[in-house]
Protein backbone atom coordinates (compact mmCIF):
# COMPACT_ATOMS: atom_id res chain seq x y z
CA UNK A 1 0.00 0.00 0.00
CA UNK A 2 2.76 2.51 0.89
CA UNK A 3 4.75 1.81 -2.82
CA UNK A 4 1.01 3.05 -4.48
CA UNK A 5 0.53 5.68 -1.61
CA UNK A 6 3.90 7.89 -2.20
CA UNK A 7 3.66 8.35 -5.67
CA UNK A 8 -0.12 9.16 -5.46
CA UNK A 9 0.85 11.93 -2.78
CA UNK A 10 3.94 13.13 -5.16
CA UNK A 11 1.82 13.24 -7.81
CA UNK A 12 -0.90 15.14 -6.41
CA UNK A 13 1.86 17.92 -4.78
CA UNK A 14 3.09 18.16 -7.97
CA UNK A 15 0.10 18.46 -9.67
CA UNK A 16 -0.97 21.59 -6.98
CA UNK A 17 2.42 23.11 -7.38
CA UNK A 18 1.88 23.46 -11.33
CA UNK A 19 -1.61 25.22 -11.29
CA UNK A 20 -0.38 27.37 -8.41
CA UNK A 21 2.52 28.42 -10.66
CA UNK A 22 -0.29 29.21 -13.40
CA UNK A 23 -2.43 30.98 -11.19
CA UNK A 24 0.13 33.91 -11.56
CA UNK A 25 -0.29 35.06 -14.12
CA UNK A 26 0.14 31.87 -16.37
CA UNK A 27 -0.27 32.80 -19.89
CA UNK A 28 -0.41 36.82 -19.48
CA UNK A 29 3.46 36.59 -18.39
CA UNK A 30 4.44 34.44 -20.72
CA UNK A 31 2.78 36.30 -23.75
CA UNK A 32 4.11 39.77 -22.43
CA UNK A 33 7.22 38.19 -20.85
CA UNK A 34 6.65 39.79 -17.32
CA UNK A 35 6.67 38.18 -14.02
CA UNK A 36 2.80 38.57 -12.74
CA UNK A 37 3.60 36.80 -9.41
CA UNK A 38 3.46 40.35 -7.35
CA UNK A 39 -0.36 41.14 -8.63
CA UNK A 40 -3.92 39.98 -7.67
CA UNK A 41 -6.25 39.18 -10.38
CA UNK A 42 -9.52 42.22 -10.35
CA UNK A 43 -11.02 41.34 -12.78
CA UNK A 44 -11.68 38.67 -15.74
CA UNK A 45 -13.43 39.18 -18.90
CA UNK A 46 -12.95 36.01 -21.75
CA UNK A 47 -15.31 35.12 -24.52
CA UNK A 48 -12.82 32.57 -26.18
CA UNK A 49 -14.44 29.16 -26.87
CA UNK A 50 -15.77 27.39 -29.81
CA UNK A 51 -14.64 25.88 -32.02
CA UNK A 52 -12.65 28.43 -33.52
CA UNK A 53 -11.53 29.69 -30.50
CA UNK A 54 -12.17 33.34 -31.60
CA UNK A 55 -12.83 35.84 -28.72
CA UNK A 56 -12.05 38.44 -26.46
CA UNK A 57 -9.65 38.05 -23.44
CA UNK A 58 -9.22 40.74 -21.11
CA UNK A 59 -7.35 40.22 -17.05
CA UNK A 60 -6.60 43.01 -15.34
CA UNK A 61 -4.04 42.34 -12.36
CA UNK A 62 -3.12 44.98 -9.57
CA UNK A 63 0.30 45.24 -7.91
CA UNK A 64 1.06 46.40 -4.57
CA UNK A 65 4.81 47.83 -5.51
CA UNK A 66 6.61 48.97 -8.91
CA UNK A 67 8.21 46.40 -10.33
CA UNK A 68 6.90 44.91 -13.00
CA UNK A 69 6.80 48.89 -13.84
CA UNK A 70 10.57 48.39 -13.28
CA UNK A 71 10.39 45.40 -15.67
CA UNK A 72 8.67 47.33 -18.58
CA UNK A 73 10.57 50.31 -18.35
CA UNK A 74 13.68 48.26 -18.66
CA UNK A 75 12.32 46.25 -22.17
CA UNK A 76 12.82 47.98 -25.41
CA UNK A 77 8.97 45.97 -26.15
CA UNK A 78 6.68 48.38 -24.62
CA UNK A 79 6.05 52.20 -25.41
CA UNK A 80 4.98 54.59 -23.03
CA UNK A 81 1.97 56.82 -23.40
CA UNK A 82 0.26 58.30 -25.47
CA UNK A 83 -1.17 55.41 -27.54
CA UNK A 84 -0.86 55.49 -30.93
CA UNK A 85 -4.25 55.48 -33.51
CA UNK A 86 -3.40 51.69 -34.14
CA UNK A 87 -3.43 50.93 -30.46
CA UNK A 88 -5.93 53.73 -29.52
CA UNK A 89 -8.64 52.43 -32.01
CA UNK A 90 -8.21 49.20 -30.98
CA UNK A 91 -8.66 50.07 -27.41
CA UNK A 92 -11.18 52.72 -27.50
CA UNK A 93 -12.13 53.21 -30.50
CA UNK A 94 -11.86 56.51 -32.62
CA UNK A 95 -14.55 59.14 -34.14
CA UNK A 96 -14.41 61.75 -36.33
CA UNK A 97 -17.89 63.23 -35.96
CA UNK A 98 -18.99 61.40 -39.00
CA UNK A 99 -17.95 57.68 -38.78
CA UNK A 100 -16.53 55.17 -36.15
CA UNK A 101 -14.37 53.16 -35.81
CA UNK A 102 -13.80 50.31 -32.86
CA UNK A 103 -13.26 49.83 -30.19
CA UNK A 104 -12.59 46.40 -31.02
CA UNK A 105 -11.63 45.09 -27.36
CA UNK A 106 -15.10 45.81 -26.05
CA UNK A 107 -18.31 44.05 -24.34
CA UNK A 108 -20.97 42.58 -26.32
CA UNK A 109 -22.35 45.79 -26.19
CA UNK A 110 -19.82 47.73 -28.26
CA UNK A 111 -18.32 49.43 -25.23
CA UNK A 112 -14.61 49.23 -24.43
CA UNK A 113 -13.57 46.77 -22.01
CA UNK A 114 -9.96 48.94 -20.61
CA UNK A 115 -10.99 51.50 -18.65
CA UNK A 116 -9.26 54.84 -19.90
CA UNK A 117 -5.51 55.00 -18.90
CA UNK A 118 -3.73 58.29 -18.95
CA UNK A 119 -0.05 57.13 -17.98
CA UNK A 120 1.67 54.02 -18.70
CA UNK A 121 2.63 51.92 -20.95
CA UNK A 122 1.87 49.91 -23.65
CA UNK A 123 2.71 46.59 -25.75
CA UNK A 124 1.19 45.50 -28.87
CA UNK A 125 1.80 42.02 -30.08
CA UNK A 126 0.66 41.25 -33.50
CA UNK A 127 0.01 37.54 -34.07
CA UNK A 128 -1.40 37.45 -37.57
CA UNK A 129 0.22 35.30 -40.02
CA UNK A 130 0.35 37.73 -43.05
CA UNK A 131 1.91 41.10 -41.36
CA UNK A 132 1.92 42.75 -44.97
CA UNK A 133 -1.44 44.45 -44.06
CA UNK A 134 -1.88 47.13 -41.48
CA UNK A 135 -3.63 45.57 -37.82
CA UNK A 136 -7.00 47.89 -38.55
CA UNK A 137 -7.10 46.88 -42.55
CA UNK A 138 -7.21 43.24 -41.97
CA UNK A 139 -10.46 41.41 -41.92
CA UNK A 140 -9.28 39.38 -38.78
CA UNK A 141 -7.52 40.44 -35.93
CA UNK A 142 -5.01 37.90 -33.94
CA UNK A 143 -3.39 40.28 -31.08
CA UNK A 144 -2.04 40.64 -27.94
CA UNK A 145 -1.87 43.73 -26.00
CA UNK A 146 -0.44 44.60 -22.77
CA UNK A 147 -1.53 47.92 -21.02
CA UNK A 148 -0.19 49.39 -18.09
CA UNK A 149 -1.72 52.29 -15.75
CA UNK A 150 0.71 53.76 -13.63
CA UNK A 151 -1.50 55.53 -12.15
CA UNK A 152 -3.54 52.74 -10.16
CA UNK A 153 -0.27 49.78 -10.84
CA UNK A 154 -2.53 47.62 -13.12
CA UNK A 155 -1.35 45.57 -16.13
CA UNK A 156 -4.70 45.01 -18.36
CA UNK A 157 -3.56 41.76 -20.51
CA UNK A 158 -5.76 41.60 -23.72
CA UNK A 159 -6.24 39.26 -26.55
CA UNK A 160 -8.43 39.18 -29.64
CA UNK A 161 -8.79 36.29 -32.04
CA UNK A 162 -11.64 36.51 -34.88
Amino acid sequence: MKKFLTPLVCFVLFASLLAACGAAGGGAAKALGLDLSGGREISNYDTHGGFHGDGTTCIAYRFDDDAVLGEIERSSAWSEFPLDDTVRVLVYGLSDGTAQIGPMLNDNAGHPIVPEIRNGYYRLIDRQEDTTTGILERYSFNFTLGLYDTDTNTLYFCKLDS
